[in-house]
């Protein structure tokens, strides 16, 4: 059986891809998607949060209606001397605006895309990662860039099966991991792509850093992150992505 390079492996580790210079086995294809820039310079490829955005705020105009209508249930249940839903009211009052907070966070607080970048000049990847932990709606939510050396990047395949509502779902993906120089060891870990092309990404992603935008098939047009529809009201309170000015301007030249 084979065993993880990585330590420590990913969550969900199947397998370790291709290092960076390894050429590629299979076809390199960014399947239905397309970059949002593409050059001799560098290649920005973009990670949407997630495919379902706007979803959750659904429920957030409900769920701010039940907290509100809580204390007029308490005040009758005093009224009439029900002693439980004194009690039990105050938990539904933090439980409610802990869903209502949730559910609307979850949806606007993440930037619109969180693209990351590879400079074939400068032979480094620069990635911007909104860190969170989704069970904790009331900490600082944020995005850190970071920027790391192409030789440290290592790419792992993952898979997990999870319960949900009952049913059974799978998902899969490729993680980015950063190596600290000349170990295994890993420093830092984010993703690169979740159910979409992922093995066919990472050699596209290769092929670029190894021989340029001409040994790769045409891409679609150029994607503006920051270009939403007007429909898309999650998208459009989100925030737009605004990389540090130094970085942005590293990793959009060359040396």
């Amino acid at each position: 059986m084979t065993r993880p390079l990585l330590n420590p492996p990913c969550t969900g580790w199947k397998q370790d891809l291709p290092t960076p210079y390894d050429a590629p086995a299979i076809e390199a294809s960014l399947g239905n998607k397309t970059p949002n820039h593409q050059d001799d310079i560098y290649l920005e490829i973009s990670r949407p949060i997630t495919s379902a955005r706007g979803l959750m705020s659904l429920f957030t105009l409900p769920c701010a209606l039940f907290t509100l209508s809580i204390p007029g249930m308490i005040l009758d249940a005093y009224r009439e001397n029900d002693s439980v839903f004194m009690i039990i009211g105050p938990l539904m009052i933090l439980i409610s605006a802990w869903i209502t907070l949730f559910t609307l966070r979850v949806d606007i607080s993440p930037p619109r895309d969180e693209p990351i970048r590879f400079n074939r000049a400068r032979q480094k990847i620069y990635a911007y990662n909104f860190q969170h932990r989704w069970w904790n709606p009331f900490e600082k939510w944020e995005v850190v860039p970071v920027s790391y050396d192409w030789s440290q990047v290592r790419a792992e395949h993952w898979s997990q099966v999870g319960a949900l509502n009952g049913g059974v779902i799978f998902k899969w993906g490729v993680m980015l991991s950063i190596i600290e120089p000349g170990t295994n060891n890993v420093i830092d870990r984010f993703r690169l792509s979740t159910m979409c092309a992922d093995e066919y990404l990472w050699a596209y992603v290769c092929t670029y850093m190894q021989k340029g935008p001409s040994a790769l098939p045409p891409p679609g047009p150029p994607k503006d992150h920051n270009d939403v529809l007007w429909c898309e009201v999650a998208l459009r309170l989100a925030p737009e992505v605004a990389w540090p000015a130094d970085m942005d301007q590293e990793s959009r030249t060359a040396p």
